[in-house]
C-alpha cells in the first residue's frame, strides 16, 4: 500500500499545461487526499494496517470520492482534504471487492472540481496519460500506457483487463489515471515491478478500470455493496512462483485456516482438475457456485499429496460493513 504525499515527483517527470490539451490545474484540482481509521480488531487491521492514506477522485457534484477500496476497507473515520487544505469528514458508502473500488461520501460541501468519469476503451498501449495524487503537479507523473492485460492478485483478486502504466507513481494507492481527453480512466492499485510479462523488468503501476464502476454504482450507493451472489472466498494467499501455486498466509479464522491449510502447501487441484496460474486457480474456485460451496483441493505438503475441503464463505460476513445514511 502506498503512503502519502512523501516526497515530489521530480520536475522532469511532472506534467506541463503545454502537454496536454484539458485544463491540467482543473484536473488535478479534483483529487482528493484519503485518510482512514480502522478499529483494531477489525478483520483486515492486522494485514492492512489502522491507519491508512492514500487519494481519491471527487465525481459529480454531491461530493462523492472514488477510491481503491482498500484504503477504507472497515473504516469507522475518514478524513478529506481538498487541494485548498479544506479538511472534510467523510464516510464510507460502499466498497466492491471484485473490482477494488471503494466509494467516500463528504459530509460536507467540498472546496474542489470534480473529475468526469470517462472510458477506458479508447486506451491504448503508448497512450500518453497521467497519474495524479494529492498534491498538484508535485504529486502527478507523465507516463505512459504500458499494457492492458489480465491480472491476478494473491489475495484472491482477478481482473479481466488491468491498466498497466510506467514510470511508477510512488504514492499509488488510489491515485486518479487521466487519459489525454482529461477524464478519469481508473484509479490506482499497485505498484508492479514487471508490468510486461515474460520480458524484462519494467516497473509501473496497475489501475483499475474505470468502466467497472458505472455498471455497480447504483447498487453501492444504495445498499454499500454489489447485491449479485457472491463469489466463495477462502482466506488464503497464494504466490506463484518456480511454475506452482504455494500458499503464501492463511486470514486466521478464515475457512482456509479451518480446514488446516498452512503456509507452503501447493495448491495442484481445484475439484479435480489441474490448475496453472493464479487466475486459473481463483476462476476455477469461483466456478464451483456461489459462497458457501464446498471448495475441494488438491494439495502438496512435505513430500506428501493430500485432499482438503474448504468451506467457502462470503468474504463480506468477517468485514465490517459500512454504515449506510
Amino acid at each position: 500500500m502506498s503512503g502519502d504525499t512523501e516526497f515530489r515527483i521530480p520536475t522532469e517527470l511532472q506534467p506541463q499545461q503545454s502537454d496536454v490539451a484539458y485544463d491540467l490545474s482543473e484536473a488535478l484540482g479534483a483529487i482528493i487526499s484519503v485518510r482512514a481509521g480502522i478499529p483494531e480488531d477489525a478483520f483486515t487491521a492486522s494485514i492492512l494496517g489502522t491507519e491508512r492514506a492514500g487519494h481519491g477522485v471527487a465525481i459529480g457534484d454531491s461530493g462523492l470520492i472514488v477510491t481503491i477500496g482498500y484504503l477504507i476497507t472497515e473504516a469507522d473515520e475518514i478524513w478529506l482534504v481538498t487541494q485548498s487544505g479544506q479538511v472534510v469528514t467523510g464516510h464510507v458508502v460502499g466498497y466492491d471487492y471484485e473490482s477494488g473500488f471503494g466509494l467516500v461520501q463528504a459530509l460536507g460541501t467540498l472546496d474542489a472540481p470534480s473529475m468526469e468519469v470517462g472510458s477506458t476503451n479508447g486506451l491504448q498501449a503508448g497512450e500518453e496519460v497521467v497519474v495524479a495524487g494529492y498534491g498538484g503537479r508535485d504529486q502527478s507523473i507523465k507516463a505512459r500506457v504500458a499494457a492492458k492485460r489480465e491480472f491476478a492478485g494473491y489475495w484472491e483478486y482477478v481482473l479481466d483487463e488491468a491498466i498497466f502504466t510506467s514510470p511508477p507513481h510512488p504514492n499509488w494507492g488510489g491515485t486518479a489515471l487521466i487519459s489525454s481527453d482529461g477524464r478519469l480512466s481508473g484509479i490506482g492499485s499497485l505498484y508492479i515491478d514487471q508490468v510486461l510479462p515474460q520480458t524484462q523488468s519494467l516497473d509501473g503501476n496497475m489501475s483499475v478500470p474505470i468502466d467497472l464502476l458505472p455498471p455497480i454504482m447504483d447498487e453501492l450507493l444504495t445498499y454499500g455493496r454489489t447485491m449479485k451472489p457472491a463469489r466463495p472466498w477462502c482466506g488464503f494467499f497464494v504466490s506463484e512462483a518456480a511454475n506452482s501455486l504455494m500458499v503464501a498466509g492463511i486470514y486466521e479464522n478464515a475457512p482456509a485456516a479451518q480446514a488446516d491449510l498452512r503456509a507452503g502447501d501447493v495448491v495442484l487441484e481445484v475439484a479435480g482438475e489441474p490448475v496453472e496460474g493464479l487466475s486459473t486457480l481463483f476462476r476455477s474456485i469461483w466456478a464451483l457456485g456461489s459462497a458457501g460451496t464446498e471448495v475441494p483441493l488438491t494439495l502438496h505438503r512435505d513430500g506428501d499429496t493430500f485432499e482438503a475441503r474448504i468451506q467457502s464463505v462470503d468474504r463480506r460476513d468477517f468485514w465490517r460493513s459500512p454504515s449506510l445514511h
